[in-house]
């Protein structure tokens, strides 16, 4: 993904800005309310614990944040088009990178959403070293496809 500047301007700043206030509130919120935190893979791991163990508590929050995450390109689209995709790696590409990011959630015990977003607010050092950890390594990932691979993935 790049950014394309010649259309950057104040609109997509603000609405940069205001997604991004979205999503912390929406962490803030669900640690206040529920005392948990906002991690996108460990809501839907515990979500399909309870399936697995056909227990109900704690189930509803766990659907309406995914509900929310899931509808909220809906509602935007009532108020502005959404992005266009440019997908530049391809089916192969895609397939190996969401083992790795499976992977790399498992390892890392919590997710991008999880880590960078409640666990630096919290000064986690766990979260920091998860942090550098996901953004070293998409650095290195990205650099190795595109200059030494040639984009072949």
């Amino acid at each position: 993904m790049s950014i394309d500047w010649q259309t950057f301007n104040g609109a997509t700043a603000i609405a940069a800005l205001l997604g991004g206030g979205m999503i912390g509130a929406a962490a803030v919120w669900l640690a206040w309310a529920n005392g948990r935190i906002a991690g996108i893979s460990g809501i839907i791991g515990h979500m399909v614990d309870l399936v697995v163990q056909r227990k109900h508590e704690a189930f509803g929050w766990r659907v309406a944040f995914l509900v929310g995450l899931l509808a909220s390109p809906l509602v935007w689209r009532w108020f502005a088009p959404l992005p266009e995709v440019h997908e530049q790696s391809g089916l192969i590409g895609l397939l190996i990178g969401g083992v790795l990011v499976g992977l790399g959630t498992r390892y890392a015990n919590g997710c991008t959403s999880g880590h960078g977003i409640c666990g630096l607010s919290r000064f986690s050092l766990r979260s920091l070293v998860a942090v550098l950890s996901f953004m070293g390594s998409a650095m290195v990932t990205v650099y190795v496809l595109r200059h030494l691979l040639g984009g072949v993935v």
